[in-house]
């Protein structure tokens, strides 16, 4: 059986492989979900399968993450299209509407 950490870590990675391509603007989110995105971001850039991405992050917690793994930041006020925004939601109800914040970052 698959953990709820190794489940999160997918679709962290998923969200980048799928979603963000060389170029783009990247919102990153906050949270358990969130970071595996931030890493795989990371990986990307550093090994050179992306190149050119701005990000923006959400929370301290996420710009510090991002910082270290080299991946270029930039704020609303430069840059105030985002191409694309990955985070995790809390929960989500019936109509698909998604709740943030239940982890406290």
């Amino acid at each position: 059986m698959v953990s709820q950490d190794e489940l999160k870590k997918q679709t962290g990675y998923k969200s980048i492989d799928d979603y963000v391509t060389s170029g783009m603007v990247v919102g990153l989110g906050t949270g358990s979900t969130a970071y595996y995105a931030v890493e795989r971001l990371g990986q990307k850039l550093k090994s050179g399968e992306l190149t050119n991405i701005l990000a923006i992050p959400t929370s301290v917690r996420t710009k510090e993450q991002a910082e270290s793994l080299g991946i270029p930041l930039v704020t609303l006020n430069t840059h105030s299209k985002l191409d694309v925004a990955i985070d995790g939601a809390d929960n989500v109800d019936p109509g698909f509407n998604l709740v943030k914040g239940g982890g406290g970052a």
